[in-house]
């Protein structure tokens, strides 16, 4: 749905994304991850057809970027972190004119259909201006929508807004997903790019990783069971350690961070040998790197390397 070969941009001397290469299948969310300044907005300026790279291609809902950036400003959607509405016309009449530019056929049941589906139905003849911020992101992201594009590029998407909103703003776009639609999303909150993307890409200028969220903190950090123990003895460690599948064993506050492969199969032979250790077990847990950890660690190391 979303394929990139080397799309760079470049602005003068500066060099705001370089050779960027991946493609983004149909129906799934991506996440696109990356500091201030990486490039994720001229990325997506590229993508929608708003400014023409440097050098590369891509290709959009079957659109050539550069090429055919009619057809593809039809079959995309996008939300701008700073998006503008006409403040002076009410949200009905900000929807309205928009349908109309994209040839809806049914302006007014589209109209409908979105408001009512982001809260704001009740508040349609009130003029843009004097909304909210949340208010006034979720009547972008209806008019992003409202000729139902197959790609949907959102920057920022919960942006300034309270929990409740950012939660319905979340759910609206796991909805879009059991619709079908393509989701490109760049966002700074880690914890709803875990929760909603099928992968991530962080980005700074270029590529520095891409996989699921999952995926991403096996590859980095491995997989870490915590033993919680009633006491702790330095023979519960080295008993740890003999197994051939663990790779480290820390003791930390009156538990044994063990990390290994494959805790589902190991964990029983782990058990085992503690409790013929005399260890007195409690339970035990994995920990789980967040998405921060992964992000902080691929930034960081890429700003040490450059």
């Amino acid at each position: 749905m979303i394929r990139m070969e080397n799309l760079t941009r470049r602005f003068g001397d500066i060099l705001a994304v370089d050779r960027l290469s991946l493609s983004v299948a149909p129906g799934e969310i991506f996440g696109f991850l990356g500091p201030n300044g990486a490039g994720k907005t001229t990325t997506i300026r590229m993508l929608a057809g708003l400014i023409a790279p440097s050098s590369g291609e891509a290709t959009v809902a079957g659109c050539r970027v550069g090429r055919e950036d009619t057809a593809l400003r039809q079959r995309i959607g996008v939300l701008t972190e700073t998006p503008g509405l006409y403040d002076g016309l009410s949200a009905h009449a900000n929807l309205a004119f928009f349908a109309e530019l994209y040839g809806v056929a049914h302006v007014d049941a589209a109209v409908e259909h979105y408001l009512k589906w982001l809260g704001l139905w009740e508040r349609r003849f009130e003029p843009a201006g004097t909304f909210s911020k949340g208010m006034r992101q979720k009547l972008a992201i209806a008019r992003a929508l409202l000729h139902e594009p197959q790609v949907v590029f959102l920057d920022e998407p919960t942006s300034g807004l309270d929990p409740e909103a950012a939660h319905l703003v979340r759910d609206f776009i796991a909805e879009l997903r059991r619709e079908g639609r393509t989701i490109f999303l760049c966002t700074h909150n880690l914890d709803e790019a875990d929760r909603l993307c099928d992968r991530i890409g962080v980005f700074r200028q270029r590529l520095l990783a891409l996989d699921s969220p999952a995926a991403l903190r096996r590859q980095l950090f491995g997989r870490t069971v915590v033993v919680h123990l009633r006491a702790l003895a330095p023979a519960y460690a080295e008993a740890a350690r003999r197994l051939a599948f663990v790779h480290q064993v820390q003791e930390v506050d009156g538990r044994l961070l063990v990390t290994l492969d494959d805790p589902e199969a190991r964990n029983p032979e782990l058990i085992r040998a503690l409790v013929r250790a005399g260890a007195d077990l409690q339970f035990v847990g994995e920990l789980r790197q967040s998405l921060e950890d992964v992000y902080l660690h691929l930034v960081n190391t890429e700003e040490k390397s450059a």
